[in-house]
Formats: structure tokens, C-alpha cells, sequence
């Protein structure tokens, strides 16, 4: 995960290109957000998201007694902006407000654009399935049990203070996001542009399941509620990434951590936790929850969530030259194969997006 390291004596200005700060920097920010001076100092850059912001991890030597971390995470934005908060630093003080377990934000340096953020740990929860198998079970437990807290809490209390508030997962939104795989999966990545009334044909039968999803009770979600933006720290999970939260049907964050395109996990452990969440959800609302329907939801949002991440991934290697991502294109594909297997049938949606999405059949190979 760790690519370079610098010290505050051996600074590799090559090897840390990414970063807008050097050492004396570093040393006169930790001096002034904990008031203590900083006698030995390393920083090593972290390997990131799919997105434009770099993280560093910045360790330090602390003297006996002091109270100060032993290290802390920088997130330094893609560039600077003006503004003395981001979409990132509200949803933040909004989750910690409800005592949900994220960060803490112990300086914003607006000009240099880098946020000084607690570090909670080495371990994803996907680090921590491949060292620890056998917990996975409890693990995924916790999960799902603080998903439903997070939506809950958060769903109740927001307003329009909090960004996410005026965004949703609308009929608009949805179909913006099959048209992006559209074109940077089937077209660009694969090189197979549909054609007019070819990319028509396959619209119009996605999009009555666009209309089915964005019809679903609003509430709070985190939108990448997956195995590698929940930190382990401890005994606890912690909520990472969550800056680009929405509002939308309670099933797309539950399909983001169960049809993770970083880590699978059987069908049995799948239904085991979709039917945790819906008893969390029936003690919570005082009433039965229809499971035909709630699963009905949760493959649709299996569909349009899948592809949207699809798309991302061969965005990430078509645009950004960022091709780690691509060995996960086909087994997201299979999550959309399996779900139009077992629960579509013989429907036009199945039928055209077998038609017009190439290597959903999992006959042709996905590569750039």
C-alpha cells in the first residue's frame, strides 16, 4: 500500500512528486495544530481512490507523556479551493455529530488545500478479510449493523446544512450513470461504440428500472459503502470516503458492501446479512418488512449499482491511464450476469444488456 517515504532529513523530492509540501513544512504544521515541537518526523504516501485527491501518512516521535497522536493521514485535495469548508469537511462534522465513527479533522489548511485528519489504522476491511478469513462472518456483522445505524441516525436529523441533502440517486442521476458506462466501458475501454438506435434499444429498457429505484424511500447513503472505505481501528469500523454522500433507497449502500468488486463472499453469508439488515429495519420501523419486495429492490440496485462501477473502472483506465482497476471490470460483470440470471429471465432488459454490454456473457475477455 505504502509507495514512497521521506523524512524530515532525507526528503525524496523525486520519489514525492504528488505532494505540495516538504519537510519544514510538515514539521511547522505538526507544531502548530498539537503546540509541541517535532523532533523526528517520516511521512509515506499512501496509495489512494479512484479519484484526484493523494493521501500521506505522517509519523512521529512523541516524548513520554505526551498525549499527541503517533500519527496522522494528510488528504491533500487535487487543487486548492477558497472556500474554509468542502463538501468532505461538512458531511464530516455532520457524521461526527452524531457520534458515527470517522475521523477527527484536526486542521484544514484551506490555501495548501490539505486536510490533517486522525489515522484509523493500516487495515481496510478488505486488508483485514485477507489476514483474518475466519472473522469474516463478525466482521461483515458489523458492517451491516453500522450501515443501518449511519443511515438511520443520519437520515433522521439531516437537513440542509448537510451537501448530501440536495443531491439524490433521481431517475436523472441513475440514467447519467448507465450512459457513463455507456460510453467509457462499451465504448472506449472495450472500443465498440453503440450506435444511435442501438444505444436507444438498450436506454429504453434500463430505464423503467431507473424509474423503480429513484420511486424508493430517501434516505442517507454513503454511496461507497465498500470493504476498502471502512478503516479497521481496533475493535471498531470506521467510515472513510464520504464525501460524495446522497440521498437514495436504503439498498444501494447494502448492495455496495455485499456485491463489492473487491471482495466476494458466498451466497449463503449474502442472504444471512441482507436479512440481518431487513430485522434491524423491521425493530427500527415497528413493522414487517415484504422481503420478495426488499430483494426485488436490492437486485435492481445490484444492476445499476455494478455497472455504474463498471464504468468508473474503465473511466479510471481510459482517462487517467490508471489501469489497476480493470482486473475487477469482469467480476463486477459477473454480479450483473448472476442477478439477470436468477432474477430477470427471459425480461427486454436482460435481453439487451446481453446484447450491447460486451463480456457480460463472460465469453469475451475484458481488456484495454
Amino acid at each position: 500500500m505504502v509507495k514512497n517515504i521521506m523524512s524530515s532529513t532525507n526528503f525524496l523530492e523525486n520519489n514525492f512528486s504528488k505532494a505540495r509540501f516538504g519537510p519544514s513544512y510538515l514539521s511547522a504544521a505538526v507544531e502548530k495544530i498539537f503546540k509541541w515541537p517535532v523532533s523526528e518526523i517520516s511521512c509515506q504516501a499512501l496509495e489512494g481512490d479512484a479519484s484526484d485527491r493523494s493521501y500521506f501518512r505522517v509519523s512521529l516521535k512523541r516524548k513520554a507523556g505526551q498525549k499527541n497522536p503517533h500519527s496522522l493521514i494528510i488528504m491533500q485535495l487535487k487543487d486548492p479551493v477558497s472556500e474554509s469548508e468542502t463538501d468532505f469537511t461538512r458531511i464530516l462534522k455532520f457524521l461526527r455529530r452524531l457520534d458515527l465513527p470517522t475521523p477527527e479533522l484536526f486542521h484544514y489548511d484551506v490555501p495548501m488545500g490539505l486536510l490533517f485528519l486522525e489515522d484509523c489504522g493500516i487495515r481496510t476491511l478488505e486488508d483485514q478479510l485477507t489476514v483474518f478469513p475466519e472473522r469474516k462472518t463478525k466482521l461483515y456483522h458489523q458492517a451491516v449493523e453500522l450501515l443501518f445505524d449511519m443511515q438511520t441516525r443520519a437520515t433522521r436529523v439531516i437537513d440542509s446544512k448537510c451537501p448530501a441533502y440536495h443531491l439524490k440517486f433521481d431517475m436523472k442521476k441513475l440514467m447519467w450513470e448507465f450512459d457513463f458506462m455507456l460510453d467509457y466501458y462499451v465504448g472506449e475501454f472495450f472500443g465498440s461504440p453503440l450506435k444511435s438506435f442501438a444505444k436507444k434499444e438498450v436506454r429504453e429498457a434500463f430505464s423503467p428500472l431507473c424509474e423503480l429505484l429513484a420511486a424508493q424511500k430517501l434516505c442517507f447513503t454513503h454511496r461507497d459503502y465498500h470493504s476498502r472505505n471502512l478503516m479497521v481501528d481496533g475493535n471498531r469500523l470506521v467510515l472513510i470516503d464520504f464525501q460524495d454522500a446522497r440521498m437514495g433507497l436504503c439498498q444501494y449502500d447494502l448492495v455496495s458492501l455485499l456485491k463489492d468488486s473487491y471482495t466476494q463472499i458466498d451466497d449463503s453469508l449474502l442472504e444471512e446479512l441482507v436479512e440481518l439488515y431487513i430485522r434491524l429495519k423491521e425493530k427500527e420501523e415497528g413493522q414487517e418488512v415484504d422481503r420478495e419486495e426488499f430483494y426485488r429492490i436490492f437486485d435492481g440496485a445490484s444492476l445499476q449499482r455494478n455497472l455504474k462501477a463498471v464504468g468508473t473502472f474503465a473511466y479510471q483506465s481510459v482517462e487517467k491511464n490508471n489501469h489497476r482497476y480493470k482486473d475487477y471490470i469482469a467480476l463486477t460483470l459477473g454480479y450483473v450476469r448472476q442477478t439477470l440470471n436468477r432474477g430477470y429471465g427471459n425480461s427486454a432488459l436482460r435481453e439487451a444488456l446481453f446484447k450491447h454490454i460486451p463480456g457480460l456473457d463472460g465469453n469475451e475477455a475484458v481488456e484495454l
